[in-house]
């Protein structure tokens, strides 16, 4: 599959300010669920780079994906799918293209969007965003944070953008209200990867280096020296 190349200014510039013109978002096209069923890996090493739409109130909330992390097969005891199809992760079982969003301790959300053909269980966490358009609203969902900190984690980003569990399930189409279009193509050179963050299970659990995120943007989420449960 090809992708169209748009390259724009980063907003990163020193201030915030929209990427796209009214030209400019009509060339883009929402990443179609071909694109989602493929290999984890390559799907989270070209999410990178990509925008992230939300709908909120008609108003555009996008920000441009910089750190992605994979998770996949019942194998990989990182993942949800460890335990098993449960109600919980079902939908990472189903087509590819559909938001996986759970709640983790009690009070946060996560945006994973599921991969792979049908039955296999696996999905892409999207760990941080750098902010294209509607910061506004962005900081009414995060008050009293700087600009860096809006979106610079899973559960910071689905704060940001409104994203709870009504969208568990959904597929990632522009009448959902929640999508991904094409953005810009982020070449190899940019990307590092390192092992997930936070995550447990076995040595090949902590150490598969399957965390990718463009280097020195500083919108990439902060290491922390502890170990969760996904």
């Amino acid at each position: 599959m090809r992708h169209s190349q748009i390259y724009e200014r980063s907003v990163w510039d020193g201030v915030l300010t929209p990427m796209c013109d009214e030209m400019t978002r009509r060339d883009r096209s929402v990443l179609p669920p071909s694109f989602y069923e493929r290999d984890t890996l390559i799907v989270a090493r070209e999410l990178l780079g990509q925008r992230l739409v939300r709908i909120v109130d008609g108003a555009r909330v996008v920000g441009r994906i910089v750190e992605v992390e994979a998770y996949r097969g019942t194998d990989d005891l990182a993942s949800h799918a460890a335990r098993g199809r449960t109600p919980r992760n079902a939908v990472m079982f189903g087509p590819p293209g559909h938001a996986y969003v759970y709640f983790t301790y009690g009070m946060h959300y996560c945006l994973n969007v599921v991969t792979e053909p049908l039955g296999i269980p696996a999905a892409v966490l999207i760990r941080a965003i750098e902010p294209v358009e509607g910061i506004e609203v962005m900081r009414l969902g995060r008050p009293g944070r700087r600009d860096e900190e809006l979106t610079n984690g899973p559960a910071k980003l689905c704060q940001a953008l409104q994203i709870d569990r009504l969208f568990n399930g959904v597929a990632l189409v522009p009448e959902a209200r929640l999508f991904i279009e094409e953005g810009e193509v982020v070449s190899d050179g940019q990307i590092a990867t390192s092992p997930r963050i936070g995550v447990r299970g076995d040595e090949l659990a902590l150490t598969r280096p399957w965390r990718f995120f463009i280097r020195g943007n500083p919108f990439v989420s902060r290491m922390k020296d502890r170990r969760r449960t996904r």
